[in-house]
């Protein structure tokens, strides 16, 4: 079994930034993709960005240009740096890890963390 534990959100203001953290446990930890989902009030779960082991990335169109995946293998940790944040990031972020490739707009993951709330107001 993993368990992946978010950190990082919290309110923040338009123009600002946040960096969220994802960090997986449990026994034989093999995850090739880890991923960010956000879930906006009254909407689904939609696909932010991921990032498998060998660093290949995908983001969402609203990602681009804003948002940065990283991770560090050695410590079985994602991260979401979130720049030049809007009203419309207003979310639970949460991480997800697969043990197979996991690339694109997908939503159906092994594993999911108990989300991070983020809040973006003036």
């Amino acid at each position: 079994q993993v368990h992946l534990v978010e950190s990082g959100g919290g309110p923040a203001k338009p123009g600002g930034s946040l960096r969220l953290s994802c960090t997986a446990s449990g026994n034989n930890l093999n995850l090739v993709t880890m991923g960010w989902h956000r879930q906006r009030p009254g909407r689904q779960r939609t696909v932010v960005a991921s990032i498998a082991n060998d660093g290949g990335a995908y983001y969402a169109r609203h990602a681009k240009g804003r948002f940065t995946i990283s991770r560090d293998n050695a410590k079985n940790t994602i991260y979401l740096q979130m720049d030049n944040l809007t009203p419309e990031d207003t979310a639970v972020y949460y991480c997800s890890a697969d043990r197979i490739l996991v690339l694109g707009e997908v939503t159906t993951w092994d594993y999911w963390g108990q989300g991070t709330q983020v809040s973006v107001s003036s």
